[in-house]
């Protein structure tokens, strides 16, 4: 079992925004320049050794309307990557108050991409399907079983006046993946024999479920039949929004329980889930800390070309422009200025 503790109009290039919160009127409420690395996950990550947090811009708008929380933008304590800048996203709100069919997953990753973000960084809590894949394990998914429920908006080209079909089936970023890995040492088990182990290959598979409910027991014994390891609530529509915004997207997935399928489980006391979340919550800022620091000394290959994505949906857009509304337009260039 999991227990989770776990109308528009423009906007320029340059954000102003009124701030409510003391601690974060500190911080400028304007940012200039362009987003590094993208990360969403929770408010935890928000606080790494590495970073200094340079800005706040509180709920940004966007044509699919306000992110699901403020975007905190920091940069690289060190003199020689000052120019570095991440932007982190909390995806279900501050205090947690988006459910995942909730969550305004296009507008996050568009504020994304309007910022000018070269890759994204996704973390979230699943449940393990494979004995293998033990509780305060990570994964590093290469594929994805959709088993939502087709109530969450998915796209930013499926409304009418607007056609575009976009290539997905290899969802994830190897290359970005491939860079992640070679971070596994980082993870630590203090209070356990047993290591943290970062699992990683081509068809390790996240299967993506409407929630908020967990699986049944025979759901659960299903996904497994049809290839799952992991299962969680978050990665679609987030992997497809991406992908139609050509930005490089890998999700760290950390194993906080088995799911329903092993008939012999013992219930799982809260003891042991808050233990493992709270390790897990440790690791993931072990391991942003690293890719951070590292990726701030040398701009990965990935990030510089774009991962193969880049001008990808000037071909993937059906429609004329000159059949588009202008509000159509609008949109367009909100995420693509330079295409439209």
């Amino acid at each position: 079992m999991r227990i989770f503790i776990r109308g528009f109009k423009a906007i320029p290039k340059f954000y102003k925004f009124t701030m409510t919160n003391t601690k974060s009127a500190e911080l400028p409420q304007t940012f200039e320049g362009t987003i590094d690395l993208g990360i969403i996950g929770g408010t935890g990550l928000y606080k790494l050794d590495c970073l200094e947090p340079i800005a706040i811009l509180p709920r940004m708008e966007t044509p699919w309307g306000q992110t699901s929380s403020p975007i905190t933008v920091s940069r690289v304590k060190s003199d020689e990557t000052e120019h570095f800048h991440v932007a982190f996203i909390a995806r279900h709100g501050v205090n947690h108050e988006f459910p995942p069919t909730r969550v305004p997953f296009r507008a996050n990753i568009a504020a994304l991409k309007h910022l000018g973000t070269k890759a994204i960084l996704s973390f979230s809590a699943v449940g393990s399907l494979q004995q293998e894949i033990k509780p305060r394990d990570f994964v590093l998914p290469q594929q994805i079983i959709d088993r939502t429920k087709g109530i969450r908006e998915s796209s930013y080209f499926n409304d009418e006046g607007l056609v575009g079909h976009v290539m997905f089936g290899e969802p994830f970023s190897k290359s970005f993946a491939d860079y992640i890995y070679q971070f596994q040492d980082v993870l630590e088990n203090p209070d356990s024999a047993e290591p943290c182990l970062l699992h990683y290959n081509k068809e390790l598979t996240v299967v993506c479920m409407e929630g908020p409910q967990f699986s049944t027991r025979a759901e659960s014994k299903m996904y497994r039949l049809l290839g799952g390891d992991v299962i969680n609530m978050s990665v679609i529509p987030e992997a497809k929004l991406a992908r139609e915004c050509e930005i490089p997207y890998q999700m760290v997935c950390m194993s906080t329980d088995y799911d329903a399928w092993r008939d012999e489980e013992e219930p799982v006391s809260v003891q042991t889930v808050i233990g493992n979340l709270q390790n897990n919550a440790k690791n993931a800022n072990h391991l942003a800390s690293k890719v951070i620091v590292e990726m701030a000394k040398e701009l990965p290959v990935f990030m510089k070309n774009g991962d193969g994505l880049r001008d990808m949906m000037k071909f993937s857009i059906s429609t004329k422009p000159e059949a588009m509304s202008k509000e159509t337009l609008a949109k367009l260039k909100f995420l693509f200025p330079n295409h439209w």
